[in-house]
């Protein structure tokens, strides 16, 4: 993981972050899971984390997060669900708002039948 991240002047590791977003975003109705996506150009196209919490030069957090939605479930409409769930939960927990919340859904799950 990377250093700290300061928060108004509380240092908290990048994994807890990662958590809490990774949390509120399996907890939305459609979502599957918080998934690993590849580097490009690597062998064997190495996973890193679904998630990535940065502080933006605003001073708010900017959160990415990767992720596979169940077939079914109007994409748009997850992704917005997501983004609101990773939004107060990150304010919840820091109480330090969130300045972006980027969302890519790299995948669909189908039903087993």
């Amino acid at each position: 993981m990377g250093e700290e991240i300061l928060l108004e002047g509380l240092g908290v590791a990048p994994s807890v972050l990662e958590t809490i977003a990774t949390l509120a975003a399996e907890g939305v109705d459609g979502v599957e899971a918080v998934v690993a996506r590849p580097v490009a150009g690597l062998v064997g196209k190495v996973p890193t984390r679904g998630v990535c919490v940065e502080v933006s030069d605003d001073g708010a957090l900017a959160v990415q997060v990767h992720i596979q939605v169940r077939y079914g479930r109007p994409l748009r409409q997850v992704a917005e669900e997501v983004k609101t769930a990773i939004a107060d939960a990150m304010r919840a927990q820091t109480g330090h708002e969130v300045g972006t919340v980027d969302v890519f859904i790299d995948g669909i799950s189908f039903p087993e039948q």
